[in-house]
């Protein structure tokens, strides 16, 4: 085990680093969907709360493997029947699709708990003294609600963290990809698949502290 931290440590570094760089990029844009179909579910029309729904309950109905394999490899096939010959995605533009796509669904529900969660009347109060309904949830809805949905974010940045390993069969040079490569030189797999796990673990116990220590101490807040 020794041998291969000392021979390949920067190569473990490196893919760990660019499996937190997917990582962030994804709850990155997740948050920006989970927003967007949060509040479709959430407001009065109808068209948006069913536009809403269909997107979560679709996507959160397929496997993030087929969803990879569907963006890299059939979104361009599709383009390239439309006569665009050129067009393909890097494994890292379709693992962030692919992962921001899939989060963003979870997040989207995350949200909505969070908004729902604040008392109603808080909304008629700041309706009451004139704020517009977008000015009503952006100033006083929202920044309630984070506060109860800060824990679950953290959790879905950890479930996140983990998904970037299915994204291995799409060729992003992820941890465990990194661990393929390794494990196929070295012939070494107790060993190799120790460390990529140790290395794994480490980041999520870490992050499901700090969730803790979050949740404690919003729970002290209130």
């Amino acid at each position: 085990m020794v041998a291969i931290i000392q021979s390949y440590w920067s190569m473990l570094l490196g893919a760990l680093g660019k499996t937190l760089l997917l990582t962030l990029l994804s709850l990155f844009f997740a948050m920006i969907i989970g927003m967007i179909f949060a509040l479709m579910n959430v407001g009065r029309s109808r068209v948006c709360n069913c536009i809403g729904t269909i997107y979560v309950d679709a996507v959160r109905g397929v496997p993030l493997i087929v969803l990879a394999y569907f963006i890299y490899f059939g979104v361009p096939a599709g383009i390239k029947m439309m006569g665009i010959q050129d067009f393909r995605l890097s494994a890292l533009q379709a693992g962030t699709i692919a992962l921001s796509m899939n989060c963003g669904a979870y997040m989207a529900e995350i949200i909505r708990a969070g908004i729902e969660s604040v008392d109603k009347g808080q909304m008629e109060a700041s309706r009451s003294l004139g704020l517009s309904y977008g000015k009503s949830m952006r100033l006083v809805v929202i920044p309630q609600a984070i506060r109860t949905m800060i824990p679950s974010i953290i959790n879905q940045f950890i479930i996140t963290l983990k998904d970037t390993s299915i994204l291995s069969v799409i060729g992003f040079p992820e941890l465990t990809n990194m661990g393929k490569t390794i494990s196929g030189n070295t012939f070494k797999s107790l060993q190799t698949w120790a460390i990529v796990g140790i290395m794994y673990m480490v980041i999520i116990v870490t992050l499901s502290k700090i969730a803790k220590k979050i949740e404690r101490r919003i729970k002290r807040g209130r």
